[in-house]
């Protein structure tokens, strides 16, 4: 390697270093020079503290232009099994320097986490409108059927919203998402009936897999949610449901007024998620 200095210079800086760190690192002799134990760990330890100093200048720059490098991202169990994983990959890639820390509310929860300054960004179910909040549709999927194989509509390819009439219906909590779970049920009266539902409380998918297992319920969940849950159980099938199809929106929400560069930059990467992963093709109509 060329170091492009002089011998009498470098090893004046040789011995500055060496006195800096009072330690000799070389052993000189008429023949060779050699690294002593100081010298060796020094080598070693060098690119480490370059690597260091390197990421600290970028974070500092990055500090210095407004744009925050910890985001604090709120999510819904719901997103956890795909959005959520696809939009932390992106961003990975996209903003190495972003340190993100995840943590998981209610979709009913985010907006006003968003209001109190807990977090900066959030992914919900269909939320409420909320002064203070600003948001978009992220993402647009259909509500699918989840049943155990002994169900007696698991032989059904689709499954009409009437013939749900008689069923008993497993849904999410509606303090999970009010205007999600609202809008199932306005769905079942404009096909002629009120729905008989059941809200599960534990951790979403092994208590909706358990309450199916004993195959006299329905459950209905967001496609992507669905899809997890029945690959989770061995013997729960998924099904869609049709005329009419049931929507579920999952938008991403930041504190109202002209987002901060942080946030800026993480809307940027989840459009392109959308548009990449065809989030938005609208397969409800």
């Amino acid at each position: 390697m060329r170091l492009y200095i002089s011998q009498p210079s470098l090893s004046h800086q040789i011995r500055k270093l060496e006195e800096t760190l009072e330690t000799p690192l070389f052993v000189r002799s008429s023949r060779r020079v050699q690294l002593t134990a100081a010298g060796r760990t020094l080598a070693r330890e060098a690119p480490i503290a370059l690597a260091a100093l390197e990421q600290a200048v970028r974070v500092t720059r990055l500090a210095g232009s407004g744009i925050a490098t910890t985001i604090r991202l709120g999510y819904t169990p719901i997103t956890s099994f795909d959005t959520l994983t696809v939009l932390l990959a992106a961003l990975q890639e996209d903003h190495p320097d972003f340190t993100v820390e995840a943590r998981e509310f209610f979709s009913s929860e985010i907006p006003e986490r968003l209001c109190a300054g807990d977090l900066d960004i959030g992914l919900a179910l269909s939320p409420q409108p909320i002064d203070g909040v600003d948001g978009e549709l992220l993402r647009e999927e259909p509500v699918s059927a989840l049943l155990s194989t002994r169900h007696r509509l698991a032989t059904a390819p689709r499954i009409p919203v009437t013939v749900l009439r008689d069923e008993t219906l497993l849904l999410f909590p509606r303090r999970l998402a009010p205007t999600y779970y609202d809008g199932i049920v306005a769905a079942c009266h404009e096909a002629g009936f009120s729905p008989e539902i059941r809200a599960f409380e534990e951790p979403p998918v092994n208590a909706m897999l358990a309450r199916l297992s004993s195959g006299h319920e329905v459950g209905l969940a967001p496609a992507s949610f669905a899809e997890h849950a029945a690959k989770a159980g061995t013997s729960i099938i998924l099904r869609d449901v049709v005329d009419p199809p049931i929507a579920a929106e999952l938008s991403v929400l930041w504190p109202a007024n002209e987002p901060s560069p942080a946030i800026a930059s993480v809307l940027a990467t989840a459009r392109r998620c959308a548009q990449r992963n065809g989030w938005l093709r609208s397969p409800i109509t």
